[in-house]
This record gives C-alpha cells, structure tokens and sequence, in this order.
C-alpha cells in the first residue's frame, strides 16, 4: 500500500490496524456471497458465477487512498473488460451513505466499472455491512482500499489495487498457483499478527517520545528476522531521523535502499518523504538528499510514474537537490493524476513554477 506516513506512532498504527483474531477467509476459500444494498453503476450482479473473474473491491468515499486506486481500476477493468473480468467496487464503512451515489457521478469516467453500496440493515446504520462482515472483517482487512480478486467462485488473492496487475495477469492467463498464493497470504497475515504484538510495545515508548528504547525494542524484535525488519525500515528510519541521529539514519536508509531485491515503493517513498517533509524539524544541511533521490527515484520507477503521491515526493526532492525545472515538470503530472485537491501539493506547484520564473529574468 502507498501513503504518505507522516509519524512512526501513526505508520505503525496502520501497519499494525489488522485484526489478530482467529481468520476465517483466506485464499483458496469460497468466496463469500455479494450482499448489496443497491449498485449505483454498471449492471446489476445477482452472483458470482462459476468459470467466471472477478475484482470485488472495497472502497470509501471519505479514504484519500481510495481516491488514489480508482482511476487504476478502471485502467485495468478497460485492460480486461474483453476478458470477461467484471470489477465491482462496493463502498463499505460509510458515515454518510447518501454521499456514495453523488461520489460517483462526480468521478465519472474515472471509475468506470461496476459500482455498488454494501447491505447495512436499517437498524444498524452506522455499522459495518454484511460485505463489510463477511468479506473484510473475516479476512482480517481493516483497511480500504482492499480488493478481492475471485477466479471460478475461489478467493484467489487478497491485497491492496494497486498492486494487483501482476496476480490479475496470472489469474486471467490461467497460469496463478493459488495454492502458492494461499502460503504467501498466510505468512503475509503472520507477519502481520508479528508487527501488531510488537507496536503494542512500542506504543508506550512512542507515546513517551524515548525513541532510544523503541529503537532498541526494533532491534531486538528484528534480529534474525528479516522479513520483519523489511516490514519495519521506514518506521526505524523514521525514529532515526527523529532521534536526530543522521548518519545513522543516512547508513541504514541507504542499506534499505540499495539491498538486493528491494521493491516496496511504500518503503521507499516513505524515507524519501522522511528527509524532505517540510514540516521536518532538523538541521536542513545534514538532510541526505542522494538518499532520497535514490529512494524517490526507485519508489517512482517501481510504480511506473503513475502515483501522484511518490510523484509529488519525487518533485520535493528535485526542489530540494536545487533542480527547479525537474522539480515543476513532476509536480504538473502529480497534480494531474492526483484523484483529490491537496492544497500542499498546490502550493509546493505554484512555489515552484515561482521559483522557475524568477531564474529565468
């Protein structure tokens, strides 16, 4: 998943948002059955139908991230619309159902695909629905968007859209190892339970602002365990940087970035965010900015320029290194693809466009 982590109490928080209880669907499971209160676009679907793929997809209108996912769902359901890949997007966890429908004719072409509200009983409003219970809640998502890619009425992967395409070209060419897939996803949710029972010791620590002890307590749950580490990096750069140590910092940062295999653009982009956040507090000249441009630039080439959020990181650390041109070219593209108005990539846009012109006279 891509977002923009802007404290380690809150990134950690996210990754540790899943729920440990015991699960009860996973790939390879039946899927569960479609139970919706009204499809806003698209056909109507009754079923799922044997032999046949789906992408179900859940979404919010108020989640940033989901914003962010939509337009690539799309691109993907155009991809495989001659396929026979149906996408449906179900809008779950909503405050205000009677904003779904205004929502979407607000997106337009941009969320082409099939689009449909979850089943909350009238009693219960406000509470999750029987899509939001039977689907996320009993596979253990507790964060949207999630999509649900069904293959022959079989569970065959559970993750984030946008990092679907390669499973749903497997799945659509019919060469997925689902049982493959089952063994990932049930380490990815060990891992997962790993991360929550470890925040729920660091939570303490972060809240006393004794990033010492939290790094520590990192390292010491890390230690021989390297895919734990790998799911910790941006939070223990994170607290490296805000314990002021920068040459720490800049040693492990550069050791996550360049480490054989590395491809988490979340991960990277995160670091990269970590050293140019104008909001950082610090000494700017010590900032690393050969990090952050190898983080940036390999966050970006890993998302193949298409997210708006890596890419308005990307421009910051142009700006930064003092390449205004660079820097305005990226962030013109990032406000274009951005799915939502945010204010501080408009202004980090004009305060870049001003500082082109004024090289120029």
């Amino acid at each position: 998943m891509i977002w923009r982590i802007t404290s380690i109490a809150t990134s950690l928080l996210l990754v540790a948002s899943m729920s440990v209880s015991a699960q009860t669907l996973s790939v390879g499971d039946d899927a569960p059955p479609l139970s919706v209160s009204k499809f806003v676009k698209g056909e109507k679907v009754d079923r799922l139908e044997p032999g046949q793929t789906y992408v179900v997809e859940f979404w919010a209108t108020w989640c940033g991230p989901c914003r962010v996912s939509i337009p690539h769902l799309t691109s993907l359901q155009k991809k495989y619309k001659d396929r026979g890949v149906k996408f449906i997007g179900v809008s779950v966890f909503e405050r205000d159902p009677s904003r779904v429908e205004p929502f979407v004719k607000e997106m337009g072409d941009k969320m082409d695909y099939i689009v449909a509200m979850d089943d909350v009983p009238k009693d219960k409003e406000g509470s999750p629905g029987k899509m939001a219970e039977s689907w996320m809640k009993a596979a253990e998502q507790d964060g949207i968007p999630t999509a649900f890619i069904v293959r022959d009425k079989k569970i065959a992967w559970i993750g984030h859209p946008m990092e679907m395409d390669e499973p749903l070209a497997k799945v659509v060419a019919g060469n997925f190892d689902i049982s493959a897939a089952a063994a990932k996803h049930r380490e990815t949710k060990a891992l997962a339970r790993k991360v929550s029972e470890l925040y729920a010791k660091l939570r303490p620590l972060l809240l006393q602002k004794n990033t010492k002890k939290a790094l520590a307590l990192i390292d010491e749950a890390t230690a021989g365990d390297a895919k734990l580490e790998r799911q910790l990096a941006a939070n223990k750069f994170m607290l490296l940087m805000q314990g002021g140590d920068t040459e720490a910092a800049s040693a492990y940062g550069n050791q996550v970035v360049e480490r054989s295999g590395e491809d988490d653009a979340q991960t990277l982009n995160a670091i990269a965010w970590t050293i140019v956040d104008p909001d950082r507090k610090g000494d700017n000249e010590k900032r690393d900015l050969k990090l952050a441009m190898k983080a940036a630039e390999r966050a970006n080439e890993l998302t193949k320029g298409e997210n708006w959020m890596i890419l308005d990181t990307l421009a910051k650390v142009h700006f930064d290194s003092g390449h205004l041109a660079k820097a305005l070219e990226i962030q013109e593209k990032a406000v274009k693809l951005a799915s939502e108005k945010d204010q501080g990539m408009q202004d980090r846009l004009e305060q870049y466009r001003k500082a082109v012109k004024e090289k120029s006279i």
